[in-house]
């Protein structure tokens, strides 16, 4: 989330070649000093340089205070209406409408309802009358639902406001725990605030009343995890994205082909008593119930996924880009599989820590087959990992276009409506870039006595 750094290049450094710190002082034949030829840079890695140059810290903080302003009062006036509808005649709450409904049915003991579509509709509409011509497809395992069970016992508004507080602490105190970890970042606590309330994916999340706030809490337990060294815990974290599986796709692949052992281990013991536990708790008829909605998945996606311009994912990219579904999903296929091998290379680096797991949750956006604007609240740790690199690495070769393309890849889900018309989710284009130039950034990292080249990317 920090995408500001004094950039001082070092004297005798290309910022376009990949080669060891200058042999200028060698001498030469006759014994006098030979004096290498300065290359310049080319125009690409210049250009980065320029603008990379204007994003200071005034300069972002007062960005990310203007956004912070202008999307929660817009969001403030749409919802000051009467009644259950905001201005633009949507359910307040959101998408929290159909896991209210789904904890009261829990809590009622009406389960056989809960995979039931025109049941699940009839529901609804008997909890919250104002919710016609509303309506959800139930896609996430029994188990999710429990916790709703006891905001059910709440009337509506009031059960989604309390679940947006919970969001609010879960996000801002994983965001706090992130931050700790990078001590580049602490001298400017108040910007990086300011950036993560401004947040588009933040903002989304709380709009839309979704549930991508423990799978960020999951992640940034399998970091500290990690950070101590303890790959069965981290294991653990991952694992328990079993509830939003989509998430937990690039980190299966990674970790597999990384032979992290531990780490897979983990994921399975937590997967396997996160699904026993449902099985045991709602009984086999709810699970295979469950299980059977999952297979006709394809039938669900006009409520599932109704507008595609609201996907942030590389499968979403080439869907919105495409009419033609099947050339747009072996396109899918072929793309994701060079992420993930870019993401194992990241990982089997060198690198630090927070570089490598930066890249995985990059990667876990544009792996994911399905994934809205809300589920970007993943990214905040890798924006706060990227961020303290660049800061700790001022003069770095890569530094300049990884600023770049971090402040552009925490701008341009922004631009989500633009999507509905030119057909082209820029966010997707800026995610696989910043990939790329991170994966840059774990060459450097690993091999210090080197600068790597933009330009090789």
């Amino acid at each position: 989330m920090a995408i500001f750094a004094r950039i001082e290049p070092a004297s005798g450094i290309s910022w376009v070649n990949l080669h060891r710190r200058d042999t200028s002082d060698l001498p030469s034949a006759s014994g006098d000093p030979v004096t290498a030829p300065q290359r310049r840079p080319a125009a690409g890695a210049a250009a980065l340089v320029r603008i990379s140059r204007l994003l200071t810290a005034r300069r972002i903080t007062l960005h990310a205070l203007l956004l912070a302003v202008c999307l929660w009062s817009v969001y403030a006036l749409d919802l000051a209406t009467p009644g259950l509808r905001d201005r633009a005649g949507h359910i307040k709450g959101a998408d929290f409408l159909h896991f209210y409904t789904a904890g009261y049915l829990v809590k009622s003991g009406r389960l056989p309802a809960l995979y039931n579509p025109p049941a699940l509709a009839a529901y609804q509409q008997a909890l919250v009358p104002q919710s016609t011509h509303t309506y959800f497809v139930a896609s996430y395992g029994p188990q999710l639902y429990l916790p709703f069970s006891q905001l059910a016992r709440l009337p509506y508004v009031w059960a989604a406001l309390v679940w947006a507080l919970l969001n609010c602490a879960l996000y801002f105190g994983c965001c706090y725990a992130v931050w700790r970890c990078c001590p580049r970042l602490r001298p400017y606590a108040g910007a990086v605030s300011l950036l993560a309330l401004a947040f588009p994916g933040f903002f989304n999340l709380i709009a839309f009343g979704q549930t991508s706030g423990p799978a960020l809490l999951l992640f940034t337990l399998a970091f500290l995890a990690l950070r101590w060294r303890r790959n069965f815990l981290a294991g653990l974290a991952i694992g328990s994205l079993i509830y939003k599986p989509q998430l937990g796709l690039a980190a299966a692949v990674v970790f597999l082909l990384a032979a992290e052992w531990k780490i897979v281990a983990g994921a399975l013991a937590a997967a396997a008593a996160q699904l026993s536990f449902a099985w045991g708790w709602f009984g086999g008829t709810v699970m295979k119930q469950y299980f059977h909605s999952l297979l006709r998945t394809s039938q669900a996606l006009p409520f599932i996924e109704p507008k595609l311009y609201q996907m942030h994912c590389l499968r979403g990219f080439w869907l919105l880009l495409l009419p033609w579904r099947n050339i747009a999903g072996a396109l899918y296929v072929v793309t994701a599989m060079a992420v993930l091998a870019a993401t194992v290379l990241c990982w089997r680096s060198r690198a630090s820590l927070s570089l490598r797991f930066a890249a995985l949750l990059v990667a876990s956006v544009l792996v994911a087959p399905h994934l809205m604007i809300y589920d970007l609240i993943i990214l905040a740790p890798a924006f706060l990992f990227l961020g303290d690199w660049a800061l700790e690495r001022r003069e770095a070769a890569t530094v300049p276009g990884l600023r770049v393309f971090l402040y552009l890849a925490y701008a341009f889900p922004l631009l989500e409506p633009l999507a509905k018309v030119s057909h082209v989710q820029f966010s997707v284009l800026a995610f696989a870039v910043l990939l790329g130039w991170t994966r840059l950034a774990t060459m450097e990292d690993r091999n210090r006595g080197y600068m790597a080249s933009p330009a090789a990317f």
